[in-house]
């Protein structure tokens, strides 16, 4: 698997990714019945990409995979207790509550069902996650979690295991 974030459009990020693994030009990207993209051309290549403001975050693997950026931003006071199971909850309270922690999980759970291709369903709440800081890696469920962060910016990264 590799992975690249960059201050681009998304697509020209995959389009580099490519190139740099000798796939050129962009193939024809293609989309599942509940959106999932994927090239007809290279049944075995999967990837993923996402965008925030600015950034774009793209991942490329031999198996199934999902990515999610976002821009950390005030959000409503009621949004973690909505989102988060109660553990993960505990969890974000604990370290002072704060959104860089919450976007970090909420990563984790969009990469996850971009991952599974089924998206935030079912609840928000009930999509398990490790709790994990940015720079770490946690193996959960049939799938492998990277959380990824700077300033002003969490991603996460999650790879279906058999």
């Amino acid at each position: 698997m590799v992975w690249r974030m960059e201050e681009m459009d998304a697509y020209q990020l995959l389009a580099e990714l490519l190139r740099e693994e000798g796939v050129a030009p962009l193939p024809e990207i293609a989309r599942e019945a509940k959106g999932k993209p994927y090239f007809p051309a290279y049944p075995r290549l999967y990837f993923n990409l996402s965008h925030s403001g600015s950034l774009s975050l793209c991942t490329l693997s031999e198996g199934e995979v999902g990515c999610d950026i976002e821009l950390v931003r005030p959000r409503k006071k009621g949004l973690p207790a909505y989102a988060l199971s109660e553990k993960e909850l505990r969890w974000f309270e604990g370290r002072g509550s704060c959104w860089e922690d919450f976007y970090t999980l909420w990563t984790l759970k969009e990469a996850k069902g971009k991952c599974s291709g089924g998206g935030l369903v079912p609840p928000v709440k009930e999509i398990a996650v490790p709790l994990i800081t940015p720079g770490e890696r946690a193996p959960l469920g049939g799938f492998l979690f990277t959380a990824l962060g700077g300033e002003n910016w969490r991603g996460a990264i999650c790879e279906k295991r058999e």
